[in-house]
């Protein structure tokens, strides 16, 4: 079950890099994300999230960076309280296309469904619907993912651990309030 887990989140931060860059910041809180995967093995996943304002974009950044990427194309068009992203962009060497559309709102609820191809297999579909459910719990602080198996890990010392761009640890970067 912990690998299954860690396989949803890894096709995840895959994924995110679509569309993480354009992205509003969410409320603080914490956050209940439910993934869905189509045309794949993999059994929905449900995590939690505690963050703020750090921890959020520590997660933006980190995904954005996945693979040292880059990007030839990302197209990006907001209406009302949709935004839809495509992008063409060099993961690890390999050409990838992804096309996200966002919806709801970063207060509060919202969805998005991504497709994805690439050159190293075949694509993907799926639908990431995040709920926020209030303030964190009193025994969770800022980074915190809650597995649905019971897991957890925190963003936060993982980014600084590895040194995320914008995360604690890195050089001349200050820390982030606890």
């Amino acid at each position: 079950m912990r690998t299954v887990g860690a396989a949803g989140l890894l096709m995840v931060l895959a994924a995110w890099p679509a569309a993480a860059a354009d992205m509003p910041a969410r409320k603080p809180g914490l956050w209940e994300i439910k993934m869905n995967f189509e045309n794949r093995n993999v059994p929905g996943q449900s995590i939690q999230q505690c963050i703020d304002a750090a921890t959020d974009q520590i997660m933006q950044s980190s995904a954005s960076n996945i693979g040292s990427q880059s990007c030839s194309k990302r197209d990006v068009v907001k209406s009302g309280d949709t935004m839809t992203i495509d992008s063409v962009c060099t993961v690890a060497g390999k050409n990838a296309t992804s096309h996200a559309v966002v919806t709801g709102s970063f207060d509060s609820a919202y969805t998005m469904t991504v497709s994805s191809k690439s050159d190293v297999g075949p694509g993907f579909s799926m639908t990431i619907a995040a709920k926020w459910l209030g303030p964190c719990q009193a025994d969770q602080k800022p980074g915190d993912m809650i597995m649905s198996n019971g897991m957890k890990m925190n963003l936060r010392d993982m980014a600084d651990r590895i040194g995320v761009p914008g995360g604690p640890g890195v050089p001349g970067a200050p820390p982030p309030p606890r």
